[in-house]
């Protein structure tokens, strides 16, 4: 089968181009110049060319911070894009599946994220990618959007890539420890799009449709998450790192973070048998690959 994806420097995108290979499945990625997701009529040349059995739409916007003061581009690349390919693969007659993010919601529940549960974001990158998923699921019914949160991998600039280099000239760190959430593998979520992405095409099943939360076992805080990269760090090289604890109040950054970031992954086992492996185990396999 073949599955176009958005974007060409993303880690989804990354980890698709080298996980389609293993599944037996072609990835195409496309992005600019080909396709521009402000210009409706390159999305639909662009696919009609491809001819693809599913669109991954992967590209967006993701500088959290600079959305504050960006959020109609924001908008543009997080809604009116998406908007637009799921239009597109409608009239391909082909299923689109969507990355999206926890920080569609408030993060002020105390227990794990449903799907169904009511959104609230409070950042303009939230309230952009939530417009997106509205946009989809408005444009084109045979679509599947994936929430996922926290996201790493061996593939550009992510927490872990961050703590490493930080890690090159400094023996301490202070990292946030009150805000809750699960560290998520690229290579895990390409794994599972694949996978997805085989059922979407073969069965109609209006199921197997829908909002589907994805992120890796296991909950951590920013803090867990550098404790457990610097461990690993410690067992390649050495190098000792000591993790500070500290609060969001005292890491204030122009966007508001969700407190709790953990999603219940209960409907995506039940529905396609996918469980992410722990978030520990997932770290130590980037991290053999970066170190």
């Amino acid at each position: 089968m073949r599955i176009a994806v958005t974007g060409k420097q993303g880690q989804v995108v990354s980890a698709l181009l080298e996980r389609g290979s293993v599944a037996g499945v072609e990835i195409v990625a496309v992005g600019r110049p080909e396709l521009d997701l402000v210009d409706r009529a390159s999305i639909r040349a662009v696919f009609s060319q491809i001819k693809p059995d599913v669109i991954v739409s992967a590209a967006a916007y993701t500088a959290v911070d600079k959305a504050e003061s960006e959020e109609e581009l924001a908008f543009v690349v997080n809604a009116e894009g998406p908007t637009a390919i799921a239009e597109v693969a409608k009239g391909l007659g082909i299923p689109i599946m969507h990355l999206s993010t926890d920080y569609v919601f408030s993060g002020d529940k105390q227990g794990l994220y449903v799907e169904t549960d009511a959104t609230g974001p409070v950042s303009a990158y939230g309230r952009s990618k939530l417009a997106g998923e509205q946009g989809i699921a408005a444009a084109n019914p045979n679509h599947v959007i994936l929430r996922t949160a926290w996201v790493y991998s061996p593939f550009g600039a992510n927490f872990v890539k961050t703590m490493l280099r930080l890690a090159e000239t400094r023996d301490a760190l202070n990292v946030v420890a009150d805000q809750r959430g699960s560290p998520t593998s690229a290579l895990d979520i390409a794994d599972a799009v694949i996978a997805i992405a085989k059922r979407l095409s073969a069965d109609n099943d209006e199921n197997l449709r829908g909002i589907f939360h994805l992120t890796g076992s296991g909950e951590a805080t920013w803090a867990d998450f550098a404790e457990a990269i610097f461990a690993g760090l410690k067992t390649k090289n050495g190098k000792v790192v000591s993790v500070g604890r500290i609060t969001t109040a005292d890491y204030p950054t122009p966007a508001k973070r969700p407190a709790n970031s953990r999603l219940s992954n209960d409907k995506l086992k039940q529905t396609y048998g996918i469980v992410l492996p722990d978030w520990k185990e997932s770290t130590k396999v980037v991290l053999d690959r970066l170190l």
